[in-house]
């Protein structure tokens, strides 16, 4: 079971836990995280989704996810970087570029956008193989979002 902290619209921790897949209850956030890795050579680190998951499978995206309960969010940034393409990121390398707020399925989130900087392309020859990634370049991802190979939430840092 994933418990999440929730916040006010003030983003305060309210000392309530939230478990997730259950809807957030009226006039509560929970928090998520994005987060782009960028190399030496100025390209984006993309994963793909697999093809069980309900909402875009087969996409590609950025490393993001929902910050557990007692994580602040960069915290939760370097564990779902850890998680989902097993690279350990140095919070020194660490900037968050946006906070903003939107409503989802479930309720309503605070979505932080964190970029980090990554000196080897080298690294990601020894990640684990839990999806598939590869580095690629912003310029020329898409001619619009319709025919981007991007999910929705990967659109952020345009």
């Amino acid at each position: 079971m994933e418990l999440w902290d929730l916040y006010n619209e003030r983003r305060e921790l309210t000392g309530r836990d939230h478990i997730r897949g259950e809807e957030i209850p009226q006039g509560f956030y929970h928090l998520v995280v994005h987060v782009w890795i960028r190399n030496s050579r100025g390209e984006y680190l993309i994963s793909q989704r697999s093809a069980d998951r309900p909402a875009y499978p087969f996409m590609w995206e950025c490393v993001g996810g929902s910050v557990l309960k007692g994580e602040d969010s960069l915290t939760g940034a370097i564990r779902e970087t850890k998680e989902e393409v097993g690279l350990t990121l140095s919070p020194e390398a660490g900037k968050l570029i946006d906070s903003v707020v939107g409503r989802v399925v479930n309720g309503v989130r605070f979505t932080d956008i964190w970029i980090f900087g990554c000196l080897s392309t080298m690294a990601l020859f020894h990640w684990s193989r839990r999806r598939r990634r590869k580095w690629h370049r912003r310029p020329g991802w898409q001619k619009n979002k319709s025919e981007s190979f991007l999910t929705p939430a990967s659109w952020c840092i345009h």
